[in-house]
């Protein structure tokens, strides 16, 4: 085991399709550190959505080793994992994952309901970190009534709610226009400069520069 927030040990990931195997990942080794900002990249079928729910805790590996934050996590049970994903992990995805009849304040706070967290404690924090993402007039307001750009602000205050160890997010400007997709990525650059560790997931080079380091994967392998 090592300091790093993410140790990854020879990670092999292959499903049986029929009587097809598909090989997605075939020998993974990689290390993240705390407050490190990766980019993983790679063509469709590379095997970045792969590793992306690997790093996730969305699923587990067929062989090796993951730990995070000092935890293996690649032999927990569904129930343990459920809860590193809420504890450890913040997750923004490119269709923002919100629900549709609660408001923003009530979106972001979903995770602390997980938590048992005391309503008055929800809010106050829902309230907080909407602020810090720049939403502090729309606590009220619900999905329908905000912008692309702002709903992906509701979901990146939601995956920070719970001050977690990973963000980890996946084609997050992929349904917004580019000045919108600036702004996201303005607002990725300033969550990292508060020492948050990101890792995000996707297929544009012009999103990927703004991480401090890429990784590139093809054919289920890191490119050298």
């Amino acid at each position: 085991m090592s300091s790093a927030l993410i140790s990854l040990y020879n990670i092999r990931k292959t499903y049986v399709l029929g009587a097809q195997t598909v090989n997605a990942l075939k020998k993974i080794d990689l290390k993240i550190q705390r407050g490190e900002y990766v980019a993983l990249m790679g063509p469709s079928g590379s095997g970045k959505s792969t590793l992306m729910n690997v790093i996730g805790c969305l699923d587990t590996p067929s062989q090796g080793e993951y730990w995070l934050n000092g935890k293996e996590v690649s032999k927990m049970s569904d129930v343990d994992l459920s809860k590193v994903r809420n504890d450890e992990i913040g997750f923004v995805f490119q269709t923002f994952n919100l629900l549709t009849r609660l408001t923003a304040l009530e979106n972001v706070a979903l995770p602390l309901v997980y938590a048992g967290i005391p309503l008055r404690e929800r809010n106050e924090r829902a309230a907080e970190t909407l602020n810090k993402v720049g939403l502090g007039d729309r606590f009220h307001h619900k999905p329908n009534e905000l912008s692309g750009g702002q709903r992906q602000r509701v979901a990146v205050a939601r995956a920070l709610i719970n001050n977690p160890s990973l963000l980890l997010a996946d084609e997050p400007t992929g349904n917004l226009d580019t000045q919108t997709s600036h702004e996201i990525m303005a607002l990725f650059e300033e969550i990292h400069a508060a020492g948050n560790t990101i890792v995000l997931v996707t297929h544009e080079e012009e999103i990927a520069k703004h991480a401090k380091k890429i990784v590139r994967l093809r054919d289920g392998l890191i490119e050298p």
